[in-house]
């Protein structure tokens, strides 16, 4: 087959043949997303054309489709994830709700233990993260969420291989076959101590009967956890598996079951209460305009954008909370797609494990969703988000900008992200720098939002601040807040230039509009990446 018509097909040992109807560039554009996540979330275009085995001129296509769709960016020669793809993950979350419905049981669980605590689903002969609540420590656990590991070398991996069918055990022993170093697993190190079959058919039988399962460094030497299932109370199932994580330098595995273990199990008590008592969940608002937008974006990149992999992306975005389980018909009405486009879409992610038929002629995402992209950008900070959008900004207007947040102390901004114009003369400001809050554009809108009385009382009233050569002769600036998503004002933006080159009244009416635009695109990145993971303000 030649590279331009290679097809990803499962990661499984016996994958089935690709369905006649299955929709190649949609398979294409799947696997140039599963290799930027394997590889950290950047590749240059070179490297995705031999990691992925497509002709070099399909990588260029597919990477400007992804790139229009805002789910990477192009840097020079290479593609970066960019975190608005993680709206596909977050769809799967939100349809799962076991997040939003667990993940403070979690976190209180890890802030009373002062260990790690997971959530885990299970995925194939796999499991995958979908909650992390880590400690802050020299050694500290590295796993993401949307990391896959074998079932085997884990704690929850026993737990959900209780309750697998003969046809799962036959597909791990021939994965186990095909992959005896685990290397399809990027998230552990390669496999060490070879495990027999017969052994973890006996841990998974002694799971199911002690309703709990030790991990005594099966990923790597110090790592131990002990896990107890979460069931559905509806079907008794497991839901997911609550895991505490630890190293052996704190607690031995046997001490973990002694001592963690209790409290462990009162939590998931807690946990299987909530999902008992959760009120059914609210559809929200199905994206609209989708097929609109790609037609939109067809016609003005031509060949350069290749729309029926913008459509088929857009098919996973149909689900969410209160929208689990999908007819074929209500992903084509949520998408605006035909039905047969909705419907080739759906059979190329049912061959590609993304998508599993539910109840009733229905359709249901899968935990794979997450392996698009959703791991490595799941630890993306808000310096981290801003700094494109800034050096967009600064190119636009030529003068520099930066992101800053208020100290504790509530005196002094921190700049935490900065890009510099191609200036002769510029603002020479650099990451890390700290400037008194209240003499200072970012500082002014930083403490009119925390009620300062301090800061000039027009500056919340007019949504910006503008300091005109007070903090230091000849230095313009302007500032506008930055929201997450609950509307909290965390940072703030400015634009800093020296007074020869535009007066106040142009700042205001050049500059303002820019600069406003700019925190809108970090408000809208931050929203999307802050759904279900914490993410870093410096």
């Amino acid at each position: 087959m030649p590279a331009e018509t290679t097809l990803d097909a499962p990661e499984s040992a016996d994958s089935p043949a690709v369905p006649a109807e299955a929709v190649a560039p949609l398979i294409r554009g799947v696997t140039v997303l599963r290799r930027l996540t394997e590889a950290g979330g950047t590749l240059s275009a070179s490297g995705l054309e031999r990691a992925t085995g497509l002709a070099r001129s399909t990588v260029d296509r597919i990477a400007s489709t992804l790139a229009r769709m805002e789910y990477v960016r192009l840097e020079g020669r290479d593609v970066v994830l960019a975190p608005r793809l993680m709206e596909l993950g977050n769809a799967y979350l939100a349809a799962l709700r076991l997040p939003a419905l667990l993940d403070a049981r979690a976190d209180a669980l890890a802030d009373e233990l002062d260990e790690s605590v997971s959530l885990a689903v299970g995925d194939r002969d796999g499991i995958r993260f979908i909650h992390q609540a880590t400690r802050r420590r020299a050694m500290s656990l590295s796993f993401r969420i949307g990391d896959l590991l074998p079932a085997e070398r884990t704690a929850p991996g026993p737990l959900f291989a209780s309750e697998w069918t003969p046809e799962d055990w036959r597909g791990w022993r021939a994965r186990r076959t095909a992959d005896p170093e685990d290397r399809g697993f990027p998230a552990v190190p390669p496999r060490e101590h070879t495990e027999s079959d017969e052994e973890f058919g006996r841990r998974a039988a002694r799971a199911r009967e002690d309703g709990w399962a030790l991990d005594d460094q099966l990923i790597e030497p110090g790592l131990v956890a002990v896990s107890v299932p979460v069931r559905d109370p509806g079907t008794g199932r497991i839901a997911c598996v609550a895991s505490v994580v630890s190293h052996t330098s704190r607690h031995t595995a046997a001490d973990l079951r002694d001592t963690l273990l209790p409290r462990l199990r009162a939590a998931v008590t807690d946990m299987e209460r909530e999902l008992r008592e959760a009120p059914d969940a609210e559809a929200g608002a199905a994206p609209s305009g989708l097929a609109a937008w790609t037609g939109a974006s067809k016609q003005e990149l031509g060949r350069e954008f290749v729309e029926s992999l913008a459509r088929g992306l857009t098919v996973l975005t149909a689900f969410g909370e209160g929208r689990a389980e999908l007819t074929l018909t209500e992903v084509a009405q949520a998408t605006g797609l035909a039905r047969a486009t909705a419907r080739r879409a759906l059979l190329t992610y049912e061959h590609l494990g993304l998508v599993a038929p539910g109840a009733r002629r229905t359709f249901v995402l899968t935990p794979r969703v997450l392996s698009l992209g959703f791991p490595p950008l799941s630890r993306t900070s808000l310096p981290r988000i801003a700094g494109p959008h800034l050096a967009d900004l600064a190119a636009r207007v030529q003068e520099s900008a930066s992101l800053a947040v208020l100290t504790a102390s509530g005196e002094e901004v921190q700049v935490t992200a900065r890009a510099a114009a191609s200036r002769v003369m510029s603002v020479d400001i650099t990451v890390g720098t700290r400037l008194p809050a209240a003499a200072t554009s970012l500082g002014r809108v930083l403490l009119a939002d925390a009620g300062d009385a301090g800061a000039p009382a027009e500056v919340r009233a007019r949504g910006y601040a503008l300091v005109d050569e007070e903090w230091e002769e000849g230095l313009r600036s302007i500032a506008v807040p930055v929201r997450d998503r609950t509307g909290r004002v965390v940072a703030a933006a400015n634009v800093a230039l020296h007074a020869a080159r535009r007066t106040a009244e142009e700042c205001v009416r050049d500059v303002l509009p820019e600069l406003t635009a700019t925190a809108a695109r970090i408000e809208a990145d931050l929203g999307v990446a802050g759904r279900f993971t914490r993410v870093p303000l410096v």
